[in-house]
């Protein structure tokens, strides 16, 4: 299994809080399934901040960041029955992988934490 790409971001938390005012931001950035789980989680704030740093994480692993067609909506954070972060990609973000890397199978691994600050995001995207 070949590394082939890395990618972290960090995000300060209070920079995220002042857009959740905007509901076009929350609308652009987070998937519709984000958005009603946060609805359970008290501390949004941070909930959102992870989940944006997650995002470029993957953009950075790609190597391509938000550019050719590539949205924040397209990537989709869950969560599995034990609290472990896992991507959720959409067709056009697998195609974008595909084509890049001349790959058809791939995995990606995430982490993310957050303190009272700040929120980082660490991705590593491998061939499977």
């Amino acid at each position: 299994m070949k590394i082939l790409g890395i990618g972290v971001d960090i995000v300060e938390n209070s920079r995220i809080d002042k857009s959740l005012k905007n509901n076009l931001f929350i609308k652009r950035i987070f998937s519709k399934t984000e958005i009603l789980h946060a609805k359970k989680i008290r501390n949004k704030k941070n909930y959102y901040s992870k989940r944006f740093a997650a995002k470029e994480a993957l953009a950075k692993s790609i190597g391509t960041g938000f550019r050719n067609n590539l949205n924040f909506n397209d990537i989709s954070i869950v969560n599995d029955e034990y609290g472990k972060p896992l991507f959720v990609l959409n067709d056009k973000i697998k195609k974008i992988i595909q084509k890049k890397f001349k790959i058809s199978s791939f995995n990606f691994f995430l982490s993310i934490s957050d303190e009272k600050k700040y929120s980082v995001a660490y991705v590593i995207l491998q061939k499977k």
